[in-house]
């Protein structure tokens, strides 16, 4: 039996309970951001229950836990499940912490990528939209999370068929990325990787080529070449001169974590 299903709020054994959740919640992040979806839900689905328990429903770390089941759960194929606790945690989240709240935005943010992965594309747009000028006029333009928003709004109008207006939304966040983080940064070699294939969906074929040749070629850099998503980079440049392997861009814009 775990030890947060005996304990009383605010005793030596709760808090002990409390380390015990954050430690499966980590490991279960752990996995996923691994790709081991399958394997984190369960575990992070216990420490969901953990702190339901010990913390309360509204408590900010039964929250985040929350969304990261939702974003778990989606990654993991369980599409329609892993939407329904995002569409949750963002209410959730609204009715806690309000609106314009960066853990609110961050859920925002996440139900946006998922609309947008299963075709939800109006939905999609609206929300990478609110939450991209949101974190642009809080944070910056060239913060991460705000970038991290600038390129899923930017894929929104990509998927909606803006590929001319993505383009532009890609190259400006390109711009200011690479000015504040430098060229061999996970933002920026996202933007470039996307950036390349608006290009190539453009059937500007040599002008990807050369933009993919130089996001895989930072990625082996930054993360190693035999990285999963480093040998992505490198399979789509053997295909740069086919619109047809573009068609859904979004090349290292998957959900991240929920950091709160």
């Amino acid at each position: 039996m775990p030890l947060w299903t005996r304990t009383r709020r605010g005793s030596r054994q709760a808090r002990e309970a409390a380390h015990e959740i954050a430690a499966r919640h980590a490991a279960g992040v752990d996995l996923w951001r691994a790709g081991r979806a399958e394997e984190a839900m369960p575990i992070i689905e216990e420490a969901l229950e953990g702190c339901r328990i010990g913390l309360g429903e509204d408590n900010p770390a039964t929250l985040t836990v929350a969304g990261n089941l939702g974003a778990v759960s989606f990654s993991a194929g369980a599409w329609q499940q892993g939407l329904d606790l995002l569409a949750a945690s963002v209410a959730d989240r609204t009715r806690t912490f309000g609106p314009a709240d960066p853990r609110t935005l961050t859920a925002v943010d996440a139900l946006a990528t998922a609309y947008r992965i299963v075709g939800r594309i109006d939905e999609a747009l609206a929300l990478s939209e609110r939450v991209a000028v949101e974190r642009s006029r809080t944070l910056g333009p060239s913060h991460p999370d705000t970038l991290t928003s600038r390129l899923g709004y930017a894929l929104a109008r990509a998927a909606f068929g803006d590929i001319e207006p993505a383009l532009a939304l890609l190259a400006a966040a390109l711009g200011d990325a690479e000015r504040t983080h430098g060229p061999r940064h996970e933002h920026v070699i996202a933007l470039r990787a996307n950036l390349a294939g608006c290009l190539a969906l453009l059937g500007r074929a040599a002008e990807a080529a050369a933009e993919l040749q130089r996001a895989a070629t930072d990625a082996a850099t930054l993360l190693g070449r035999g990285h999963p998503e480093t040998e992505a980079l490198f399979a789509d440049l053997a295909h740069a001169h086919d619109r047809s392997w573009f068609f859904s861009i979004g090349r290292m814009a998957g959900m991240g974590r929920d950091r709160g």
